[in-house]
Formats: C-alpha cells, sequence, structure tokens
C-alpha cells in the first residue's frame, strides 16, 4: 500500500473541507517516532497538535485504557455513572490554579469545553456578550468559531457569525502590538461598543496557539483579571493546547500570579484519547440546572482512564521539568541557526511550546513562502513540522515531552539542514 493509492482514495471518500498537512499515511508509532504505511520512519515534532505530550502509545497510559477496556467502555456517566470520572474531577480541582473551591465537568473537544465555559459565563452572569481577540483560536464549531480571531480557513464562507462577541488586539512585540495597545482595545471597546455591564467573559490563550505561539505577557493577564473584578465579568483560560506540562507547568496560568476563573482543556488530558473538561469555581460551575451541561460521550471512561494515566506519567517523569529543560535546548540551537538565518526574525515561548518566525530579511514582513519551504525541506529529512500564525509564517514546536534525547539531537540537525535549504531556495 502506497501513500499515493491512499489518497487518491481520500480524495473520493472525504470532504475537501478537512484540510490535511501531508498526504503520509499513518501505521504506527511510539513516543516521538512515526511510522507510514510504506514503512518510513519520522520524528514527529507535531504530537497530534499538543495532544501525545506523554507520547505515543506511552506504556502506562495503553495499560490505563487496556484494563477499562475490559471492563466497560460506555455507560454515558449522566445515566450510570462511575467513580473514575468524579476522581479525574477531583485531581483537575486540586491541580488547577486558584486558591478556591472549585468543580468539573468533562466533555470530549476542546471546543466543547470552549463552548461550556461560555455557557457557564453566561448562566452565572445573566449576561450575554463575549470578548476575544484577534488571532485566537478556540474551535469550529459556530460559537468558538466566532470566537477565533482568524478569518482564513476558519470563518470563510460560513455566513453570519454568532452574535455579541467583540475582538480586541492580542500582544505581540515583534509586530509592535504591546500590552498598552491590547488594553487601551478593551478601553475604547467598552467606550465605544460595549457597556461592560453585559460582558459574561474575557477569553484568551496564555500562549496563543494557532495565532502564533504569542504569549500572554503577565501585565495582560494581571490588566484581564483586574477588568473582570471590577466588572463582574468572568475570566476564561483556554488552556486546550497550553495545559498539561507543555510549558513548564502544569497549566500555564500556573506561570502568573492570578488565577482564572474557568479554565478550559483537551488535547494533552487524554494522551491520545478524546476528552475535554472545564474546571472552576465552584459557584460558577453550579450556575446551570442539572441537565443543562454535558453530553453522550462526555467523559467516556477510556478518556479517563488516560487522563489519570496521563497526570500519573506528568508527576512520575516529571515532565514539567523536561519540558523547560527541552524548551531551553531548543531556544539554544534556534539562536545558533538565527546567527546564520537573516530570516529568522524572532524565537518565543515557555517551556517546550515554542516557536520561530521568519520574515523577509529586507522588508521584514512576515514570509510565509520560506516557512513552507521549512516544512517541507524538514518532512523529506523525516521530522513532521505544523506551521501557525495569522500569516502563516511560524514553525511552532510540539514534540512529545517524552522525546528521547538521541531523537531531539537528531531532529535539530535535521531542522538546521532544513532552514540551510530552505535559504537556497
Amino acid at each position: 500500500m502506497l501513500n499515493a493509492d491512499v489518497s487518491r482514495r481520500r480524495d473520493d471518500a472525504i470532504s475537501r473541507g478537512v484540510g490535511m498537512q501531508t498526504q503520509i499515511y499513518a501505521d504506527r508509532a511510539l513516543n516521538s517516532e512515526i511510522w507510514d504505511i510504506e514503512g518510513n520512519r519520522y520524528i514527529d515534532f507535531a504530537a497530534g497538535i499538543a495532544v501525545v505530550n506523554t507520547g505515543h502509545c506511552h506504556p502506562k497510559v495503553m495499560a490505563a485504557v487496556t484494563e477499562q477496556m475490559g471492563r466497560f467502555t460506555h455507560t454515558c456517566h449522566q445515566v450510570l455513572p462511575y467513580e473514575s470520572y468524579i476522581r479525574l474531577a477531583e485531581r483537575l480541582n486540586a491541580a488547577a490554579p486558584g486558591d478556591f473551591a472549585k468543580k468539573s465537568i468533562f466533555v470530549t473537544t476542546g471546543a466543547e469545553s470552549v463552548e461550556n465555559a461560555i455557557k457557564i459565563a453566561r448562566i452565572h452572569t445573566g449576561r450575554s456578550a463575549v470578548i476575544a481577540f484577534g488571532g485566537a483560536f478556540h474551535g469550529r464549531t459556530f460559537m468558538t468559531m466566532t470566537m477565533t480571531g482568524k478569518v482564513e480557513p476558519y470563518k470563510k464562507g460560513f455566513g453570519a457569525m454568532m452574535p455579541d462577541v467583540y475582538h480586541v488586539p492580542f500582544p505581540q512585540e515583534v509586530h509592535g502590538v504591546s500590552t498598552a495597545d491590547a488594553m487601551a482595545g478593551l478601553t475604547k471597546l467598552f467606550k465605544a461598543d460595549l457597556d461592560p455591564g453585559r460582558v459574561a467573559a474575557i477569553i484568551f490563550e496564555p500562549v496563543q496557539g494557532e495565532g502564533g505561539f504569542y504569549p500572554a505577557p503577565a501585565d495582560l493577564v494581571r490588566g484581564i483579571r483586574k477588568l473582570c473584578d471590577e466588572h463582574g465579568i468572568v475570566m476564561i483560560a483556554d488552556e486546550v493546547q497550553t495545559g498539561f506540562a507543555r510549558t513548564g507547568t502544569l497549566f500555564a496560568m500556573h506561570g502568573y500570579d492570578v488565577a482564572p476563573d474557568l479554565i478550559t482543556m483537551a488535547k494533552g488530558l487524554g494522551g491520545g484519547l478524546p476528552i475535554a473538561a472545564v474546571t472552576g469555581r465552584a459557584e460558577m460551575m453550579d450556575a446551570a440546572h442539572p441537565g443543562g451541561l454535558g453530553g453522550t460521550y462526555g467523559g467516556n471512561p477510556l478518556g479517563v482512564a488516560a487522563a489519570h494515566a496521563v497526570l500519573d506519567v506528568i508527576e512520575e517523569e516529571d515532565l514539567c521539568a523536561r519540558a523547560n529543560e527541552l524548551g531551553s535546548r531548543l531556544k539554544q540551537r534556534l539562536e545558533q541557526i538565527r546567527s546564520t538565518t537573516p530570516e529568522i526574525s524572532d524565537i518565543r515561548g515557555p517551556g517546550f511550546m515554542v516557536a520561530v518566525e521568519f520574515a523577509d530579511p529586507g522588508s521584514k514582513e512576515p514570509d510565509a513562502g520560506f516557512t513552507n519551504r521549512v516544512r517541507l525541506e524538514a518532512q523529506k529529512r523525516g521530522l513532521i513540522l505544523l506551521t501557525c500564525g495569522v500569516y502563516g509564517n511560524v514553525v511552532r514546536f510540539l514534540a512529545p515531552i517524552t522525546i528521547p534525547d538521541a531523537h531531539f539531537a537528531e531532529a535539530m540537525d535535521i531542522l538546521e539542514a532544513s532552514v540551510a535549504a530552505a535559504r537556497q531556495g
């Protein structure tokens, strides 16, 4: 079986709306390595978009899921509940930032977790307006697509967005957008267009994911907290991509001196199985009436079992410290590459959530073409990279945090060779 043959079948069978970055069809994977159906081996610096932080097929995760499969795979927690769901909620309530009582709910996807956080904020406050940031990515459902701050490919052609959602600028130092600009955007919004007394929630990513891996400055996060406290607004941290050791702490918000009211999470929680959650202040989480939250597959027992194992692995293997170590080594190597690569305009990100941004050395304009050449050159050499950013000029590095040192070193050599090849055209 060849990748090209399967690709032709894919074109006939799958909607073209499901975009694909590669035509590499996976056959098996282990930790940071993937082999395709032709037997080609790749080092995975995508991790399913920050899903397998604990690596592909971690033995502890696989064992937990296998054991649960022998008991039951589904009952629907709202019909026949199970203790493991409650125990996972207890663990997240204890682990999430904030010195206050918390409760959790489980759903299936990151977009669902964000949708439910907005529902909770609205029913708690009795208000409807939501503020998000330019460049944000929150999902592809209508509400989360509306909050996403990037038109193409997420909003283009899908008609009118949901009402009562507003965007303000997000700080991007490399592009001259400061925290002061973001806060001024909020002030202007409140003065010109929106009564803050109508705002249910302000939602932000501690590190913008699809938007370009721009970390939220500490003074921005403190400013959001202050506004929320002044006006009775719910502060939501979207940690779908930043959660579970990726940024060097269990949650990215552990790196700030304030806590959000609600946290959304998914991706890394399940180690490859679909599970998502909202954790937050108990009084807010209890605002909804019974039956107002939930879903048939929410907190599926296989996903719950995987999540318990993921939390164990993060603690037992000290993956937060490992993320900081790997991120530091990656940044050092990128700085070495920058010394001979004027196209590199920025290197950034906490922990092992690192990005490199490329721009034309002369005009300083974002260079998506060069960025894509780097990605394709790396792919030819056996390294899977992801691009992101509103201008498509950012490479984001999301390898499993469990990647062995030898594979990491091999990937760094491939990366350096790929950048050099991209410069040659």
